[in-house]
Order: C-alpha cells, then structure tokens, then sequence
C-alpha cells in the first residue's frame, strides 16, 4: 500500500473536492492580512495621526478616529477576496462569493459615512447659527445627526440587498402596498415623530431646559424622535411621547427672563400710619439700591402697597422680581430680603401680625363667680 499516494490524494481531495493546500493557502493569505492590518494600524495610522496634530483644526483628528475601525475591518475584506482567489469554486459558489464580497464592501463604505457624520456635523454649525441659543443649536444638530445616520443604514441595508439580487427598488414599490395597514399601526409612532418636529421648529424647549407640565416636573435630557426624556428633581428618569408634549400646556421655566417674588407682610393692627408708611418706604428703598432686584421698569413691574385689613393682620403686598432666574440664588435672594423686612418692620417699632381670635364676654351665664380666700388673709 503506497501510503505517499493516499496522502497526496488526501491533499488534492480536501474538503468538499478542494485541495487542503488551497485550503491552506487561502487561510495563511487572509491571517498575512490580518498581520498586515495591525502593521498598517501601528505604522500608517500613527504616522497620519501625528501629521492631523501639527494642524490648526480638529476636524482630519476626529475623522480619522472615525474611520479607523471601517478601514481596519477593510482590510479584513481584501484578505477575505485574495483568500478566495486560492480556492476552486463552481460557477454558482464563485458568484455567492462575490456577492458576499461586494456586501462586505458596501458595508465599509457605508460604516465610513456613518461614523463621518458626527465630525463632519460640524458644517452644519453655520446653517443653524441663526437658531439663538446654543443649547437649541445643540439639540437641532443631534436632531440632524440622528436623521443622517438613519438615511445612511436605510441606504447601506438597500445596497447590501442589491448585491443578492433583491429589486430594491420594486421591494419599496411593494411596501407601498401594505403601506396604510403599516401607517394604521405605526400611527403613534408617525404622530410622535411629528409632533417632535413641530418641538423643534417653534422652540417649545430644548436640552437642559425646565419644564413642567400636567404629567412631569424636571430638566430635558433628551429629545429623540418618539419620545422625550425628563430628569425629575427626585432624579428618576421619565419618558414622555412627543405627541403629548406637544399637545398639551406647558411651562418652560428656563425661558424666565427674570424670578419672582410675591409676599404678603402681615403687620400688627396697633401699628400706626405713620409706621406702615416708613415700613414701606424702607422696603422699596432696598429694593432699589440691592443688586438683587430688577427695577427698570421697561422690564418688570415692582409694588409695595399697603394693600388690606386682613382678619388679623393690616397686610403689606410686596411684589418684585430678581435679576437672577438660578433657583438656588434666588432662594439667597428671597432669604436677604426676609432678614432686611424683618429688621425694616421691627426697626420702626412695629411687629408681625399672626392668627388670632378675640373673644368679648358681656354677662357669664351663672351670675358673677364666687371669691376664694388668699393664705394668711382674713375676710372682712
């Protein structure tokens, strides 16, 4: 038995009729690309990386580090293409290979664009410019971002169907059939999706603001397509439809142009004219030269007043607004105002009024009460 034959016949033979030394080959040609790519990555790539410092803009920084992972997966492509060059393949397996090949490369191409966009979202800085705030410029890029990625999967996804021979464009054509039964139920998701633009384009708020409304107290996190994302003050977490936002009143709290503070100053009912008028003379006076307290009129409106005869109380309204819309400084500010009323008030021999019931008694009901001896007295 010539056991050098069977050997050989085992070489030429394989795996399925495929010699192992095409096998072989094809394997040590795709790890040789797999070596190369870690050589390119350490040489090349840092070579490129230290060329994009030396210049003035980050934008070749970040886009490089964007499309590392594409090119490096691309050279895993190439050494999949060479490795099949080594192997026999039929005429069908030859063209699902190439299909394969070809669907490998439409995804590196497409993973390039989609890990672009976020540095080249740069360029859309100047065309939303106009837009005021930076925090609503902020929100409308990521807006935009978000819409760009989604176009380039829908359209990576089409290209890679094409490649195995799906008719993209009739496999639409036939979506528009079922279209409507789609729309019936993905009705929430459409008027969401609306309801998110209309958020965006009259500024209703945007990331970082305060609002409130029926359902929610708290801080935009963020605004995605479908729904939108509230920090609570007690730091949980709630989701909140578009639709819903749009749809219903609502408070936004950082659009304050200044806070307010509205007390009324309860005084005791002994206190005279002429002490309720120095009182409120004081008060305003503070209210004017403080730093706290916006007093252009073409802005806010500011009142002190004595303003009622309350049940127990000659009630003082004082009515201002801070420069400050921080709530913490606001607070300071109330808080300095409490302590200069309280000294204004009781400087001028006046005192804080609080609830209290008189009550008048014209004959006891028993006639008058009896007498009790006092110790170490005698009656007369």
């Amino acid at each position: 038995m010539d056991f050098g034959k069977h050997v050989a016949e085992v070489w030429q033979t394989g795996v399925l009729g495929v010699g192992l030394g095409a096998v072989v080959t094809a394997i040590l040609v795709a790890l040789a690309f797999l070596g190369l790519r870690r050589v390119f990555f350490r040489f090349v790539v840092s070579s490129l990386r230290t060329v994009t410092r030396k210049t003035k803009s980050e934008l070749d920084d970040l886009v490089l580090h964007a499309v590392e992972k594409p090119l490096e997966f691309g050279f895993v492509v190439v050494g999949f293409y060479l490795a099949g060059q080594f192997l026999p393949m039929s005429a069908a397996a030859s063209d699902t290979f190439d299909a394969f090949i070809r669907s490998l490369i439409s995804l590196t191409l497409f993973w390039v664009l989609f890990r672009a966009i976020d540095p080249l979202s740069v360029f859309m800085d100047r065309g939303i410019a106009m837009l005021g705030s930076s925090s609503m410029r902020d929100t409308m890029k990521g807006f935009f971002v978000k819409l760009a990625k989604f176009v380039v999967i829908c359209l990576g996804i089409a290209a890679v169907f094409q490649e195995w021979g799906f008719n993209v464009a009739a496999l639409l054509g036939s979506l528009g059939l079922v279209g409507m039964a789609v729309a019936l139920g993905a009705r929430e998701f459409i008027a969401n999706l609306f309801a998110g633009l209309t958020i965006f384009l009259d500024r209703m708020f945007e990331k970082g603001n305060w609002i409130r409304t029926t359902d929610v107290d708290g801080v935009v996190e963020d605004i995605g397509f479908r729904a939108t994302k509230i920090r609570q003050f007690d730091k949980a977490l709630v989701t909140i439809p578009n639709s819903r936002l749009a749809g219903e009143a609502l408070v936004n709290f950082s659009r304050m142009t200044n806070r307010r503070i509205y007390w009324t100053i309860g005084v005791e009912y002994r206190t005279t004219r002429d002490q309720l008028r120095m009182i409120v003379h004081d008060i305003l006076e503070y209210l004017k030269v403080s730093e706290d307290f916006e007093m252009d009129p073409a802005r806010t409106e500011t009142f002190v007043f004595v303003d009622a005869f309350d049940a127990s109380s000659i009630n003082i309204m004082l009515y201002c607004f801070t420069k400050t819309t921080e709530w913490g400084e606001w607070l300071a500010c109330k808080e300095r105002l409490a302590y200069k009323v309280k000294d204004i008030v009781e400087g001028h021999g006046a005192a804080f009024a609080f609830p209290s019931t008189s009550l008048y008694v014209e004959t006891l009901p028993f006639g008058s009460p009896e007498t009790f001896p006092l110790p170490g007295k005698t009656l007369p």
